[in-house]
């Protein structure tokens, strides 16, 4: 248990067959996982708080449609969070980064921490297997019949019931325009980004022999890699290195 409590120190060689990548080695969080979590909840509670209380959007301006993008990359970046916390790599007191990964999963459309956590571990024991809940056997080509299947797996009834619930309470006090553009439309969304640069774009398709993860990364440009996916995009590095948490991957990629 104790990868799950480091976070980057400094890079070492290695080479996996797949090619050649920097192995990291771990170092002690020392508080920078629960610093780079609050920052992502504070800033998700704070637009997201502005948005429907104080913000009056001109619809036939571009802004406010940057910042529902905005509010989309902070829900990703809650998930994100979350799954740090499924690796430990949030905090090492373990009752912290279990409330802090509860918190998160919850704020991202009451997901449930616990169930979520059970699949992960499941996906990066048996990937690319039948024993994957995230795999793709070939039954449903394409994208969009693959995230149909995954959202089947992972979103539950509870769920659903709770979202429409809190939609019904939230038009109560702010404008119903609002709340589907800034609160609804990015939860929807950051799932769609999170499967397409988390799922679809590394584990589709044929995966080479020597590839011990069946995963594959997407090119090195680190500015890139934040901005779409948290560089969760450099998912064979993840795979790899499970215990780099998100802030401290790009390392990974050489």
């Amino acid at each position: 248990m104790s990868e799950l409590t480091y976070s980057v120190a400094e890079v070492v060689s290695a080479s996996p067959a797949s090619g050649p990548r920097a192995r990291v080695r771990p170092a002690p969080l020392q508080g920078r996982g629960v610093l780079a979590a609050g920052l992502i909840v504070a800033c998700w509670t704070g637009l997201l708080t502005f948005l429907l209380a104080f913000y009056q959007p001109d619809w036939r301006t571009p802004w406010p449609y940057l910042l529902a993008l905005l509010q989309t990359h902070l829900y990703t970046g809650l998930f994100i969070t979350a799954h740090d916390a499924m690796h430990g790599v949030v905090s090492p007191n373990k009752r912290l980064n279990k409330y802090i990964g509860t918190l998160a999963a919850g704020l991202f459309a009451f997901n449930w921490f616990p169930g979520m956590l059970a699949k992960h571990h499941a996906h990066h024991r048996h990937v690319a297997t039948e024993d994957d809940p995230d795999f793709h056997n070939g039954r449903h080509p394409g994208f969009l019949p693959w995230f149909v299947r995954f959202a089947w797996n992972y979103v539950t009834v509870w769920q659903v019931l709770l979202m429409a619930v809190t939609y019904n309470v939230l038009k109560l006090f702010f404008p119903q325009a609002n709340v589907i553009a800034f609160w609804m439309l990015p939860a929807v969304l950051g799932t769609f980004q999170l499967f397409y640069f988390g799922t679809y774009l590394p584990h589709r398709g044929e995966h080479a022999a020597d590839n011990l993860h069946k995963s594959r990364s997407q090119f090195r440009h680190h500015v890139w890699a934040f901005v779409s996916c948290y560089f969760f995009g450099y998912h064979y590095e993840h795979h790899d290195q499970p215990y780099l948490p998100w802030w401290r991957l790009w390392q990974a990629k050489g």
